[in-house]
């Protein structure tokens, strides 16, 4: 079995996460496109984006550094015409998941689980027609549902509706959690807004109030210690049916961070060690193997937990860059 890379902090790494593309039919008021900013243009293949040998010859190399796991991200992962291809030539020993807004769900759900397709997130901020296109600048709620039963009834397991919690959106949160407990095959994950990646500050919650309100309202509580995140099961009855809901809650939380095993792919293939930086990128070159596997061991070498080591309080409580960590 391939042993795992591990930085200087200690954190195996074990999964990656690797953007196909920039390109997206939606236009989110609080995407930061993987942490890139809004890089988004023409919605045309562009020549930067990774080949589909490209993104496979990558995750040879991660398989053979013992990473088990990969996530498919955008922009919008399938507008990519090969992604079924992707994700079938992906290594047998990786669990292979997506995030995507679920438009292009019909039609192609249940090949991408022929193709190997393990499990799914749709981003769903909304129930409501209308609050879901202010969101979204899209007006394609109804393809979004049809998307999640194409998801459930494909045998994707689960399915995670990914909800960013902001100002936009906190009013919906309670309907949101009823939504899941009534629907079965249904998961929602919570993830707390990032000011600081998306320039809107005056946008930012209390992630606290949401987890106070989950805590009262669940009816048991599963606490993850590596990540210091919590699971809230709401709705359950004596067959032990009903929803979970996760909170992805990263925003000062040192313990997140301090135990994050995740590298990150951009769709022109740069590695980067961390979400927040792109003072890191490192470029896979050609895309040779050897190449690949240099650039890995040295971007996993480079690896920094952002909230805790290149963020550090200062005597104010507040939040600063840790000089040390600058040009790493």
């Amino acid at each position: 079995m391939a042993t795992p890379l591990v930085d200087d902090f200690g954190r195996e790494v074990t999964g990656v996460r690797v953007s196909l593309t920039d390109r997206c039919n939606f236009d989110c008021v609080y995407c930061h496109n993987e942490g890139l900013g809004d890089t988004r243009g023409p919605m045309d293949p562009r020549d930067d984006e990774m080949s589909t040998d490209d993104v496979v010859r990558f995750l040879r190399v991660a398989a053979d550094f013992g990473v088990d796991a990969v996530k498919f991200t955008g922009g919008e992962p399938m507008l990519r015409d090969d992604l079924e291809e992707i994700v079938r030539r992906t290594p047998d020993s990786m669990e292979t998941s997506m995030t995507t807004n679920g438009t292009y769900l019909p039609g192609r759900a249940e090949a991408l689980v022929d193709a190997g397709l393990d499990r799914v997130n749709v981003s769903q901020d909304a129930l409501d027609p209308d609050e879901f296109a202010e969101i979204t600048n899209s007006g394609a709620y109804e393809a979004v549902l049809e998307g999640v039963r194409c998801a459930v009834d494909a045998g994707l397991d689960p399915v995670k509706l990914n909800m960013v919690v902001f100002e936009h959106t906190a009013g919906f949160v309670e309907g949101m959690v009823d939504h899941v407990a009534e629907n079965e095959g249904l998961q929602l994950q919570l993830i707390e807004y990032m000011p600081e990646l998306t320039g809107r500050p005056e946008w930012n919650i209390d992630i606290q109030r949401v987890h106070d309100w989950l805590a009262d309202v669940a009816d048991r509580v599963e606490h993850r210690e590596m990540h210091d995140r919590k699971r809230y099961f709401v709705g359950e009855d004596g067959d032990g049916d009903g929803g979970m809901v996760e909170i992805v809650d990263p925003v000062e939380n040192a313990g997140f961070c301090a135990n994050c095993g995740r590298v990150r792919v951009t769709h022109e293939g740069y590695l980067k060690g961390c979400l927040n930086r792109n003072d890191d990128l490192k470029s896979m070159g050609e895309m040779t193997e050897p190449e690949i596997r240099e650039a890995f061991r040295e971007v996993v070498d480079d690896r920094v937990p952002y909230y805790g080591e290149y963020l550090v309080e200062n005597d104010r409580g507040e939040w600063e860059i840790d000089e040390e960590y600058i040009g790493a």
